[in-house]
């Protein structure tokens, strides 16, 4: 019968005996797994926080496509009121000259030419022509509205509001933006307060927009809404990525229309662009009314 079977213990060397001695590692204790575990971020939290990511991206597009548009919307008022009688006066410097070669030449060639351009002159007005900048998607334009209640009409003075109406209209949109209401009666307050906000600047009125910032900062305070289940969350996203698609064709539609274009030629100074146009303009007159004197010699 062996020591073992007999109930010694074995024997055992040296480093068997160091193991023995040295000291037991610590075993966390109960609480402390706890804890660890309660650190450890949940999936609804990492969502919750691409979602308020997602907010925040969208907000800043929809002001760059808002401030687009206003300045969209601003170099095509200034640019019909003017370069418009420069265009009309190049019309019918071309009426004239055609007529002119028309009476020189007999050519019925060169008559009907000549019709052709004093049609342009003076076209049979259509329907759309006749509600020309009195309609818009939204009923009567502004200056419609304001000529209909003896209002003076406020054209913008420049293309680009200024950078003060920038900044406090961004600071704005940030605060007020409705895409931050988790309700729909504070959706609706921050729709029609937005609303405001944006016909401010669109006339880059900064004494209304300092108003308008003040009734915000007076107003109530928007709660932080509790971000709940995996599915709300998820559904949020999608809504912002929809919102997000509409603004890209809303903004690719501005960016390829003939204003739009010819902002692009000049983005720093879209205001020296109409200068520059009228210039040219100035000089296109000259030449007509120059090649009309030869003709009507």
């Amino acid at each position: 019968m062996t020591h073992e079977a007999a109930g010694v213990p074995p024997t055992r060397n040296d480093d068997d005996r160091q193991d023995d001695d040295r000291p037991a590692e610590p075993q966390p204790a109960p609480e402390a797994a706890a804890s660890a575990e309660d650190a450890a971020p949940r999936p609804e939290a990492r969502l919750a926080k691409a979602v308020r990511a997602a907010e925040q991206a969208l907000i800043e597009f929809e002001i760059a496509v808002e401030t687009f548009r206003v300045e969209v919307e601003n170099f095509s008022r200034l640019h019909h009121q003017k370069l418009g009688p420069m265009y009309a006066r190049l019309d019918e410097l071309d009426a004239q000259i055609a007529e002119a070669r028309a009476a020189k030449t007999g050519d019925p060639e060169d008559l009907r030419k000549a019709k052709e351009a004093r049609d342009i002159v003076m076209p049979m007005p259509g329907v759309d022509e006749l509600f020309h900048d009195w309609m818009d998607g939204d009923g009567l334009s502004p200056e419609a509205s304001a000529m209909l209640t003896e209002q003076p009409v406020r054209p913008p003075k420049r293309v680009r509001p200024s950078e003060e109406a920038r900044k406090l209209y961004r600071e704005l949109a940030r605060k007020a933006h409705p895409d931050l209401a988790q309700d729909e009666p504070e959706r609706e307050r921050r729709d029609e307060f937005i609303t405001r906000v944006n016909a401010a600047y669109g006339r880059g009125d900064v004494e209304l927009l300092k108003e308008l910032a003040a009734e915000w900062a007076a107003g109530p305070a928007q709660p932080l809404a509790p971000l709940s289940e995996s599915e709300e969350l998820y559904a949020r996203l999608e809504w912002l990525s929809r919102r997000k698609e509409l603004l890209t064709v809303l903004a690719k539609e501005l960016e390829e229309g003939a204003i739009g274009s010819m902002l692009r030629m000049a983005p720093d100074d879209p205001d020296q662009l109409l200068e520059d146009i009228g210039e040219q303009l100035l000089g296109e007159v000259s030449r007509r009314e120059a090649e009309l004197a030869e003709l009507v010699q």
